[in-house]
């Protein structure tokens, strides 16, 4: 069973998701406590492969209130954790023209936090306002649908 804590939506947005990925999160006990209470923020944030090993940068976690000043640092640098050959894949693929490890979601399995890492491939402007379009056009079908099944 998998207990959502936060998701990327601005990543559906503004890349092409070709693979996903799950991996586990080195964390202090304070941030642990924070993912926890959802005080998590994965916008701008990003997965680079640096010696053979994988980390997530710029994802903000709130500082733990009770924790006072053993609290963490809300922006550091978190390990990521795959198996060496997964890693060697990704970094192989990021190494492409145009890839980018971008996490989409972190979530609770079985008590420990995990990161879904999506491979992914910036959009143009036009494939954004194609996403839009698309997605006001789906929303449109569902009202049509659902005004007739109540007129009926």
């Amino acid at each position: 069973m998998e207990q959502l804590i936060s998701r990327n939506r601005k990543a559906y947005h503004d890349y092409h998701i070709e693979e996903t990925y799950e991996a586990g999160i080195v964390l202090k006990g304070t941030e642990v406590k924070s993912v926890r209470g959802a005080r998590v923020n994965l916008r701008d944030s990003y997965a680079r492969v640096e010696g053979g090993e994988l980390y997530l940068f710029n994802m903000h976690i709130s500082p733990y209130d009770p924790a006072n000043r053993f609290n963490h640092e809300p922006r550091r640098t978190r390990k990521l954790l795959m198996h060496k050959s997964e890693i060697g894949r990704l970094a192989g693929k990021v190494q492409q023209k145009g890839y980018t490890l971008v996490p989409l979601k972190i979530y609770l399995r079985r008590g420990l936090v995990k990161v879904e890492l999506g491979l992914a491939r910036g959009k143009h402007l036009y494939d954004k306002r194609r996403s839009i379009a698309e997605r006001d056009q789906r929303r449109e079908m569902g009202r049509a649908v659902k005004e007739r099944m109540q007129n009926q």
